[in-house]
């Protein structure tokens, strides 16, 4: 089938292309084209199932209507949530969404970042990677960056992240409520600012209580196998915790598995505590406690502050939140 073009739609209906083309952006009534011409162009629009050429848009309007998004890993159940709320708030609001698997690698991160420059987004909704913000703020002199989970200390950008020294230090204070004091923690990537806010939450709790002694922080990256490997190591230990708080939901699917594998029982043998919030959690046996981080407020603030600084790009003030965390009670301790 032939593509329709304004052309084709002006030798029909008898309009020049300049008329046809006002009426189908939407500006009839600023240059004064009657409502009468207007319908018919619309009409004939509609029956041929006229479809506008997104780069000729782009062309005209400076805007391309699609947004880069930038995840250290899509295949962290954490991330993709976060992904899937992103895209349908984006689509909602006409917007299309390329998203880009940076494998945890800053290398990745910029190069990636560059390409969509060329693609000619709009703006970058990016969770970070590395520990440095220079490379991302240099891009933002091209397009809006917001950041959103992960963040840099002391940057201009705008991010959104959770309050993660609290949730961190309010689910160690659980544990130790419930009478445990040999709690291990299991972080993820040792640049990662919520790991480091996590792990200084973890700390400042068993300090708090004089389990200072009793603190251990082992593992090195966000993953199930770090999780997994980790926990067969402490498991052989003479002194083996009697809590694991795990710094993420793929960490604790990990250990659970190492638990089990050992013929140990959670939370009979050993107490679990997760970090980061996904429904499979409740279908688990047993059930797992954890942090739950509010991802759909993060989510959609991201693309609000996005959005506004795509429409206001001559805003200099950086929006920069971070919000509550929750304890949703499970069964694992």
């Amino acid at each position: 089938m032939k593509k329709e073009t304004l052309s084709s739609i002006s030798a029909r209906t008898g309009f020049s292309i300049t008329t046809v083309s006002r009426v189908l952006s939407g500006n009839a009534l600023k240059y004064r084209i009657s409502p009468k011409t207007a319908a018919v162009v619309l009409a004939e629009a509609k029956r041929c199932e006229y479809v506008p050429s997104a780069l000729a848009q782009s062309l005209r309007t400076k805007k391309s209507k699609t947004i880069g998004l930038l995840l250290p890993s899509v295949s962290n159940p954490f991330f993709a949530d976060m992904a899937s709320v992103i895209i349908a708030e984006l689509d909602k609001l006409g917007y299309m969404t390329i998203v880009v698997d940076t494998m945890e690698s800053e290398v990745r991160m910029v190069d990636n970042a560059r390409a969509l420059i060329h693609r000619n987004v709009d703006g970058i909704i990016a969770v970070p990677c590395g520990d440095s913000p220079v490379a991302l703020e240099r891009i933002e002199k091209d397009v809006p960056v917001v950041l959103v989970d992960r963040y840099y200390p002391n940057t201009r950008l705008s991010y959104v992240t959770t309050n993660n020294f609290k949730g961190s230090f309010d689910a160690c204070k659980l544990l130790i409520s419930k009478g445990y004091k040999r709690i291990v923690c299991i972080q993820g990537e040792l640049w990662s600012t919520p790991n480091k806010e996590r792990v200084s939450g973890y700390m400042s709790a068993m300090r708090e209580s004089g389990l200072e002694e009793e603190a251990m922080v082992v593992g090195n990256e966000f993953s199930s196998q770090n999780g997994y490997l980790e926990t067969k190591l402490l498991m052989s230990i003479p002194s083996r915790p009697e809590a694991i708080f795990a710094l993420s939901n793929t960490i604790a699917l990990g250990a659970l598995k190492a638990v089990r594998e050992v013929g140990m029982r959670v939370p009979k043998d050993v107490a679990l505590l997760s970090f980061d919030d996904n429904a499979y959690m409740d279908y688990m046996t047993p059930s797992i406690t954890r942090v739950s981080q509010p991802v759909d407020d993060m989510a959609k603030l991201s693309v609000k502050i996005l959005l506004d600084s795509i429409k206001n790009p001559d805003r200099k003030k950086s929006s920069q939140l971070a919000l509550s965390a929750t304890i949703l009670q499970g069964e694992s301790i």
